[in-house]
């Protein structure tokens, strides 16, 4: 498969986001025996869920269109997402946010701008939606009714914004500057939360290192998110960390993204006692599974099917309200 591509400059914050839709590194070769069982299959990406107990994976929604970014609302009943809106195009600038039942169906479109709109997250009672769109030269974090009405910015750093999350105590948290910082839900009282060494210095991965893709555990005192450590790594050296939202305590969970272990997207369990994420890679192979570990950095372990197809890569992944499920982003490598 071929390598990973750069995206362009002004998504330099999101290409984590955007990576998947741009670039494959390749995967590894899940299961050389015939698989005794199948990954449903209809268009090129998919939303999926994968249940703990019996292995079994089910297909919620499909398209040709690259998507991204899925979150869960506290109710468990509807999936956020960004879909791509530029079929075949290989740098779409276009994004639009939907809104799925979990059984399925037929989405909602929320977004008809043509922006590049993205990362969409519930708020806690579900009423509102914060959301990335780049609609006046940067990315900057904007809200919305749960409907799609009322859409306005929210707060506008001056640069590039990214990787929205909205936590229970009303904090949002996002990345500005290769930083972890969060910010009120009225768009007030904006407050660093990392500070990582050498923030922003480039090498020869798709991102410069910093830290990325923060999620507010459950209770709200707590958020996980990953720090590129390594960029002498075509697809980035990342481990992944926990700090309180205050910015004291932080803890490395993983310690071998300076092995190139590209690691990060995680999500906490609604328990609050573990962390799904994507190994999206290792060193120069491309991996795309999927794994749980326990919040302290214990019990990490791969938890995708050995029936999953090589030309089958996962994605984002969240869990079910009750944790006995994963629903995540599956995506069909055609070579």
């Amino acid at each position: 498969m071929p390598d990973k591509k750069k995206a362009v400059a002004i998504f330099k914050c999101v290409a984590a986001i955007v990576a998947s839709a741009l670039f494959i590194a390749g995967c590894n070769d899940k299961s050389a025996d015939t698989p005794a069982r199948s990954v449903p299959h209809e268009g090129q990406w998919g939303i999926y869920a994968l249940d703990l107990s019996s292995q079994d994976v089910s297909l919620l929604y499909s398209t040709d269109d690259a998507i991204s970014g899925i979150n869960l609302g506290s109710s468990g009943t509807h999936i956020l997402f960004s879909k791509m809106t530029q079929s075949g195009v290989e740098i779409d600038t276009t994004a639009e946010i939907y809104i799925l039942d979990v059984n399925g169906g037929t989405p909602t479109r929320l977004t008809t701008n043509y922006y590049f709109d993205s990362y969409a997250s519930f708020s806690p009672d579900e009423s509102q939606i914060a959301f990335l769109s780049l609609r006046n030269g940067t990315l900057d974090l904007y809200v919305m009714d749960s409907s799609g009405a009322n859409q306005q910015l929210l707060y506008n750093s001056g640069g590039h914004d990214a990787d929205a999350d909205w936590g229970i105590a009303g904090r949002i948290a996002f990345t500005r500057d290769y930083q972890i910082w969060s910010v009120n839900s009225d768009g007030d009282d904006a407050l660093q939360v990392t500070d990582p060494v050498d923030a922003g210095l480039w090498g020869e991965a798709n991102l410069p290192i910093g830290d990325y893709d923060p999620r507010i555990s459950p209770n709200g005192n707590q958020i996980t998110f990953e720090r590129m450590v390594d960029v002498s790594y075509e697809h980035g050296g990342y481990d992944i960390y926990v700090i309180s939202t205050n910015g004291e305590d932080e803890t490395a969970l993983t310690g071998n993204g300076d092995q190139g272990y590209a690691q990060g997207f995680a999500n906490w369990s609604h328990s609050g006692d573990k962390l799904v994420y994507i190994i999206s890679a290792i060193g120069d192979e491309g991996r795309y599974d999927l794994y749980i570990m326990n919040s302290d950095g214990s019990g990490n372990h791969s938890i995708t099917p050995d029936y999953f197809p090589a030309a089958f890569l996962c994605h984002n992944a969240v869990f079910s309200p009750d944790d006995s499920q994963i629903y995540f982003i599956g995506q069909w490598w055609q070579q």
